[in-house]
């Protein structure tokens, strides 16, 4: 699930980020790059804040949706538009089958190994890193 954010820079400013669906969520970087990964954190945090406090999280609208909402034309101008993901952390693990070729197998092994990871350890961490990215 995806929600889209606006990110603005003003001049001497860093780059700031909204979600016109999670109002209040926002964030900020230095770079468009920084901005967008802290723009994970954030829309996971705020989240969780919601869910807490009994509080219903808003389903995200498509882009199509946000672009042709007349009430954000403002909020629109100028912003470089991203799609960000939610990624929950849950606390809690499941088992999966997941089929993979003998191959990639070997190499996630050899690299989970490498960095003193398990093999979910390791795929999980890169699942997040290309969900991010």
């Amino acid at each position: 699930m995806r929600y889209v954010a606006f990110i603005h820079k003003d001049p001497d400013s860093a780059y700031g980020v909204v979600f016109p669906d999670i109002p209040g969520c926002f964030s900020a970087g230095d770079t468009l790059d920084e901005a967008s990964r802290n723009a994970v954190e954030a829309l996971a945090a705020h989240v969780r804040w919601l869910e807490a406090d009994g509080d219903p999280v808003p389903p995200p609208r498509t882009l199509d949706e946000i672009m042709a909402d007349p009430d954000l034309a403002e909020d629109r101008e100028g912003a470089v538009v991203a799609a960000i993901p939610l990624v929950r952390d849950l606390g809690s693990t499941t088992r999966i089958n997941v089929s993979l070729d003998l191959g990639l197998l070997e190499a996630i092994d050899s690299e989970a190994r490498q960095r003193g990871q398990t093999r979910s350890a390791f795929i999980a961490s890169a699942v997040r890193k290309e969900l991010t990215d």
